[in-house]
């Protein structure tokens, strides 16, 4: 079982949004993964504003009970999140999925929820796979 759980914007709005087409993975995905799951800001920043207001209170209780926990310093690793991003610019890549890529590398037995398929192209260290659980 994995010792670091990180969770992207599109996991947080398939588990949080009613009408999403993946809620039913996102749901079991979150007992399989008990939190506490971990993101950085950017992350946070997407899915405030994919869920919009009707989303907010919900979103707000995960961060307020500790279920999702802010565990990346973007002031501490922004060079090598840049160098991500610029590696990545055809794809291309966003600041919430640069840290996250960054995150996989820092912290322990990582793995990544979510639903962008963007995860499977990136690498960590470089060339390592990014241990990633996504819907089929």
């Amino acid at each position: 079982m994995a010792q670091s759980v990180l969770v992207d914007a599109s996991f947080l709005t398939a588990l949080l949004r009613q009408r999403d087409a993946h809620r039913d993975w996102a749901a079991s995905q979150a007992r399989r993964f008990p939190p506490p799951w971990h993101v950085c800001e950017a992350v946070l920043s997407e899915a405030f504003y994919l869920l919009g207001g009707p989303g907010l209170p919900a979103l707000a209780r995960l961060l307020q009970y500790g279920t999702v926990m802010v565990s990346f310093d973007l002031g501490r690793k922004q060079d090598s999140v840049i160098r991500l991003m610029e590696k990545y610019a055809d794809v291309p890549m966003s600041l919430a999925d640069a840290c996250l890529v960054r995150m996989t590398e820092v912290m322990s037995e990582p793995v990544l929820l979510t639903t962008d398929a963007d995860f499977q192209v990136y690498r960590r260290h470089s060339r390592q796979v990014i241990p990633v659980v996504m819907p089929r």
